[in-house]
């Protein structure tokens, strides 16, 4: 397993390289062991509504022409519980072997040819879709991150539009430990060495107490947590006293009364 010690080697970057770029080891950890892909996925399935995985990413590993076969509801041949969902493509094969054109840096979105006319387009267009021609994966290969970051801020300040904002709360990064956890020890949070962050379905997250990754780091282990445990307020001694601590108490209060599997 990568840690921030051995990060760059997976990059194929040289220490020398990131320290030039102010590259943050930990933050990089986090794109390999789960959390980043899992805070993004929450980020997209909190503004569009989209639904989550019940047991979190499954990360099928797939090619970019694969994607949109992918990308079905299990009933229709694909992966997905059902329509409608948030989900990770893996880069690399069943044997950790790389993929010929991958979606690795890149980022995508399927949509559903709901009428004859849209699944006649994709046909008379050419475009790769699943065996049916029903689906048809959007892509970018090349997601260049910061230098995309202008764009947001330039459409919130001349615009007044933010480029994403939550709309429900469907979707949670709940704390996952990556190794048996003692009493005593400090978690220190995302892409460190304690734990990684699991995407969860929020109403399941709220009703087991789930301790968000955001809020796992210099926080004291109280009880012991297995390998893989997710960790919940209970595991932990939490600073009570900080504003991000009580915003979020104050989320789970507001959304509690109306939790039926649909919160926001």
């Amino acid at each position: 397993a990568a840690t921030p010690e051995t990060v760059w080697t997976h990059y194929g970057l040289t220490p020398e390289q990131a320290a030039r770029g102010g590259l943050n080891p930990k933050m990089f950890n986090s794109f390999l062991d789960g959390s980043k892909p899992s805070i993004e996925s929450t980020a997209v399935a909190n503004a569009t509504g989209l639904c989550v995985p019940s047991q979190g990413l499954s990360y099928p590993p797939g090619s970019v022409d694969q994607i949109p076969s992918l990308t079905r509801p299990r009933s229709e041949g694909g992966v997905l519980e059902r329509k409608g969902m948030v989900e990770v493509i893996s880069s690399l094969d069943a044997q950790g072997q790389p993929i010929d054109y991958d979606i690795r840096m890149g980022v995508w979105v399927t949509v559903e040819g709901e009428t004859e006319y849209v699944r006649n387009c994709f046909e008379e267009y050419k475009a790769q879709t699943d065996p049916s021609g029903r689906y048809f994966t959007l892509y970018k290969r090349w997601h260049l991150i910061g230098l995309e970051v202008g764009y947001s801020v330039a459409s919130l300040a001349l615009r007044g539009e933010p480029t994403g904002v939550a709309t429900c709360w469907k979707a949670d990064v709940v704390a996952t430990a990556k190794r048996d956890l003692k009493p005593g020890e400090m978690l220190d949070g995302e892409g460190g060495y304690t734990v990684w962050g699991k995407l969860t379905p929020a109403e399941d997250s709220l009703r087991v107490g789930g301790l968000p990754l955001g809020l796992a780091h210099d926080v004291k282990v109280v009880r012991p947590v297995r390998k893989g445990q997710s960790l919940t307020w209970d595991d932990v001694q939490m600073d009570t006293g900080t504003r991000a601590y009580a915003i979020r108490r104050e989320l789970e209060k507001q959304v509690r009364p109306a939790s039926n599997g649909t919160i926001g």
